[in-house]
């Protein structure tokens, strides 16, 4: 099971898809039909198999925690990726409202331009393939998706209680040059689950799945082989 970030797809996770794909079924859900994290996961939870590797990228990884918060029996082990386990901050939750007004008037275009784009990537050759990508996956979801996930991330829980129970296999990975989810909210993570493994990926910002899909790649192999 791959959960994709905000305004993405299962084109996020292209390069592991094509990796993993021959030998193992892959579930991307849609996340954009409820407005909170709670409901999301429980419409995961209805379409799953009883029992599946979880991995989340962003909203995805705070999608996957409340996953686990609800079912833990069922997720055999967990990755987390470019992702947050705390609750939303008083100033990030008053950008919102002022970001949601202007997707329903027309401007996700915009908003996703200058307001969230610019904080994803490290700068290299495949930088603008990847905003291209990013821009591509958000218009074709849309303002209603844009609402609904802006919601569901501003009204979130802290799961930092959840990652304390985590007891099965679990990776937590960034790239270190993620300015949304810094390395510091991974060693957070990594220090909450017993066990757990820490992967840094030199290079990368907020999406290593694209940024450097092959040390991505070799580490979700590692995990699910684990």
């Amino acid at each position: 099971m791959l959960l994709p970030g905000m305004m993405c797809d299962a084109r996020l996770f292209g390069p592991q898809i094509a990796a993993f794909g021959r030998d193992r079924a892959i579930q991307v859900p849609a996340m954009g039909r409820h407005d909170s994290i709670t409901a999301l996961a429980a419409d995961v939870l209805e379409h799953a198999p009883p029992r599946f590797a979880l991995a989340g990228l962003s909203m995805g990884g705070i999608l996957a925690m409340e996953i686990t918060a609800q079912a833990p029996a069922r997720v055999e082990r967990l990755a987390l990726l470019d992702t947050n386990p705390r609750a939303e901050l008083p100033e990030v939750k008053a950008g919102r409202t002022p970001q949601m007004e202007a997707a329903r008037s027309g401007n996700l275009r915009e908003v996703m331009r200058d307001e969230m784009k610019p904080n994803y990537l490290a700068d290299g050759p495949g930088k603008q393939a990847v905003l291209d990508l990013c821009m591509d996956m958000a218009m074709d979801l849309g303002p209603e998706v844009f609402v609904n996930q802006s919601l569901a991330l501003r009204d979130r829980p802290d799961q930092q209680d959840t990652l304390r129970r985590v007891n099965v296999p679990t990776l937590v990975l960034c790239g270190r040059e993620d300015r949304l989810c810094p390395v510091e909210r991974h060693e957070l993570m990594h220090r909450l689950i017993p066990g757990s493994t820490l992967t840094i990926i030199d290079g990368a910002g907020h999406l290593p799945v694209l940024e450097k899909p092959d040390e991505t790649t070799a580490a979700l192999a590692r995990w699910l082989e684990e």
